[in-house]
């Protein structure tokens, strides 16, 4: 029997949990370090390394490609410098390149390159091997960077200038990285940084190329990493940026939907302005009053129809964005897409020697719930604002144990979330990590959510934990998980839709890697079994899984995922087998072509029977030149029950974009949802056929990532069998921030 959340179960999550904390065991780092030196001469950042200063700069060159051949010799050689003044870190590149011709190139917006050719550098500022940053740019100039920690990366918008230019023998490029852009150590004495420089060179394969060989067989990339000293009494300055923004939006709405007129809306402007201070070398705090969080990006859209949990989107907003990964832990308790519409933020991030800080505070006037369970989630929204306050703090032990608190509060007139615990980060060693949560909530819903979705009356009380092992070497892995959610948990600032459950989980994997006889560059076997059950022991679901992996030519990358299931709803128990497949590959420079598959068993959960169903996604993007890029999906899905067909759901989308270089472009989207239901099979009272239109035109113009020019239009279609598609609302909008950098 399942443990049903006793004392005696927790107090044993709680013993192990310490346990961990003192197993750990220093892991010692390797290379010798490497003097940058500070020359006194800036450069004009076009990409040709015709300055004097480069000739006086540390360089080395990229001797090892470590994806897909380990550790074997440069398919081309790259050659990297780097030297500072008092206020810039400048970093050169030459890529030649045996084949000019084939270089993969094209104008785009900033953070979509990962298709070209690419040189980057990795700095790990604090020299903790557990966070670094990543500056990398293509031939045509466009810029990518990221925050990469233990956990994975984080989207990240530093203000930093690039250039790069193709020659006869390939291509160069310079980075011109101000010092206020980046977090480092607070000391007057020289500092030592983690290092590597690398190159994607997609070709048939794509290639990866880095200034020193990788241990497949470590868990710590970060540990391998070559040491740079140097930048004694550098400084940020200052470190003050101000962005105002100016926002001017119309919106014409339908209210008596669908015969009443389309009426137009009152223009409306807003100010609004974000500052952001790094008051020392290694802290920010930023606040914002009045911000626009508009949504420039469209979401990706999901099929919605049979899913009884809420439908996760990642977060697109800046402000939530920088340093997001401060916030991250095994358990989905920070998700800023809950704050739905700020007033005011104010946000800390830092880190001072040992210690990590991260915090914020916001006021949102809207307050959403997902009420969470173990079969289904709900959503609602309150008619009431709420402070909601987030704060975290990590603690380094050596260089392979992080212990971490994190506490949440979210707070209205009659409603209360607060969430907070510890958590563990171990690397145990080199082949072998844990990592540990265990975090306590306690909520307060108002009347009406307690009526409506039928949750218990007064305070809410409960626990979640997980524990999580993974060993990892270049041809084995394995790994367990176990995770305790109790049914009253809540974590209304985070994602966690599902709970009441009690989870196990082991898996083992072999990979075969790259061979001379090149029809694959990696081949992965693995194998998982899950059984997740409620509190009281009653299975939710249970799948034995294996999955086949194969990377070769073309950049291509498949896999096929047989499955048997076993799933519990409304008191039932249903078994089903269940395949899925997915396959893509890159051709050429222009195309990229993507296929998924799943079919097999599924439950019907608006009627609680079983059916079968057939899910197909087909998408991919074509670039003609070096400027427009078209990008198609269509989705669709059909099931039937033993009674005859249920439903069918397709999603097309097609976006088209011309960008006329690194700064500007024009794009359109069109986005289509048509849901067709068997009305005679349900039990619920809904329309034969629904369908929504939606689609947006956007000029962007980006002289860097917040000072920004924005003009755009959208407008949303709905229609069903009653009345053919009718517009529900359009807007336009502008606009337009600046950064002052001081």
């Amino acid at each position: 029997m399942i443990s049903d959340g006793s004392a005696p179960s927790r107090t044993a999550v709680v013993s192990a949990f310490l346990m961990f904390v003192v197993a750990g065991i220093s892991v010692a780092a390797g290379a010798p370090n490497m003097q940058i030196p500070r020359i006194d001469s800036r450069i004009s950042v076009d990409g040709v390394l015709d300055e004097e200063a480069w000739g006086r700069a540390w360089s080395m060159t990229l001797d090892y490609e470590v994806r897909p051949g380990e550790n074997t010799p440069a398919a081309a050689r790259t050659e990297v410098f780097v030297y500072f003044d008092a206020e810039r870190l400048y970093v050169g590149f030459r890529a030649d390149d045996p084949d000019p011709g084939a270089i993969r190139a094209h104008f785009s917006d900033r953070d979509d390159v990962w298709a070209d050719d690419l040189v980057g550098v990795v700095f790990d500022t604090f020299n903790d091997e557990r966070r670094n940053y990543l500056f990398m740019v293509n031939p045509l100039g466009v810029q990518a960077d990221t925050i990469e920690s233990v956990n994975g990366g984080a989207p990240w918008d530093g203000i930093w200038v690039s250039g790069a230019v193709l020659t006869e023998r390939g291509w160069s490029a310079e980075l011109e990285i101000p010092f206020s852009t980046l977090r480092f150590q607070r000391s007057d004495e020289p500092q030592t940084w983690g290092f590597d420089a690398i190159r994607m060179y997609p070709r048939n394969d794509r290639h990866q190329m880095g200034s020193f060989a990788r241990d497949r067989s470590n868990n710590c990339y970060r540990c391998q990493a070559h040491k740079i000293e140097g930048f004694a009494g550098v400084s940020p300055g200052r470190n003050l940026e101000i962005v105002p923004t100016l926002t001017a939006s119309r919106t014409d709405i339908r209210e008596e939907f669908p015969d009443g007129p389309l009426e137009n809306g009152d223009p409306e402007i807003e100010l609004g302005a974000t500052v952001r201070w790094g008051f020392t070398p290694n802290l920010t705090l930023s606040g914002t009053i009045n911000p626009d969080f508009s949504q420039i990006e469209a979401d990706a859209l999901q099929l919605r129809v049979n899913r009884p949990f809420a439908i996760f989107f990642p977060e697109l907003r800046p402000f939530f964005m920088e340093g997001a990964d401060f916030f991250d832990t095994s358990l989905d308790v920070v998700y800023t897409r809950m704050m739905r519409e700020p007033a005011w933020g104010l946000k800390l991030t830092g880190k001072e020697g040992a210690h990590t800080v991260g915090a914020f505070v916001v006021k949102d006037d809207v307050t959403n719930l997902i009420i969470p369970g173990s079969e289904g989630s709900d959503f609602t929204s309150l008619d009431q604002s709420n402070t909601s306050t987030v704060l975290r703090y990590r603690f380094d032990i050596g260089n392979n144990v992080t212990l971490g608190a994190l506490g949440t509060s979210r707070e209205g007139d009659d409603y209360l979330n607060r969430v907070g615990g510890v958590d563990l980060d171990l690397r145990l060693t080199r082949r072998d990590r844990i990592t540990a949560q265990l975090v306590r909530s306690k909520t307060q819903y108002p009347e009406e959510v307690q009526s409506e979705f039928d949750q218990p009356a007064g305070t809410l009380d409960d626990w979640a934990a997980q524990v999580f092992y993974h060993h990892n070497t270049r041809t084995w892995e394995w790994w367990g998980v176990w995770s305790d959610i109790g049914r009253d948990f809540r974590a209304d600032l985070g994602f966690m839709p599902q709970v009441n459950t009690v989870t196990y989980e082991a898996g083992l994997g072999h990979s075969w890697n790259d061979t001379p006889a090149g029809w694959y560059s990696r081949l992965d076997l693995k194998a998982k079994v899950l059984r997740m059950e409620d509190q009281s022991g009653f299975l939710l679901f249970q799948e034995d899984v294996i999955f086949f992996a194969h990377e070769g030519p073309w950049q291509s990358h498949s896999t096929i995922r047989p499955t048997r299931v076993r799933e519990g709803y409304n008191g039932e128990i249903y078994d089903f087998y269940r395949t899925r497949v997915h396959s893509c590959a890159k051709p050429n420079g222009s195309t990229h072509v993507w296929l998924n598959l799943g079919f097999g068993g599924q439950i019907d959960y608006a009627n609680s029977r079983p059916g079968d169903f057939v899910n197909f996604e087909l998408g991919g993007w074509y670039r003609a030149g070096r400027h427009f890029r078209i990008e198609p999906r269509y989705t669709r899905e059909r099931m039937e029950v033993d009674e005859g067909w249920l439903y069918t759901s397709t999603i097309g989308q097609l976006e088209a974009s011309w960008q006329f270089n690194p700064r500007c472009f024009v794009r359109a989207i069109l986005q289509h949802v048509n849901n067709e239901f068997n009305t005679d099979l349900y039990t619920d009272d809904r329309d034969e056929r629904t369908s929504r239109l939606f689609t947006q035109f956007l000029f962007s113009y980006k002289l860097n990532p917040r000072t920004v020019l924005f003009i755009g239009y959208s407008d949303n279609s709905q229609s069903t069998q009653d009345y053919g598609f009718t517009k529900k609302d359009r807007t336009i909008f502008a606009k337009v921030g600046y950064a002052w950098v001081l």
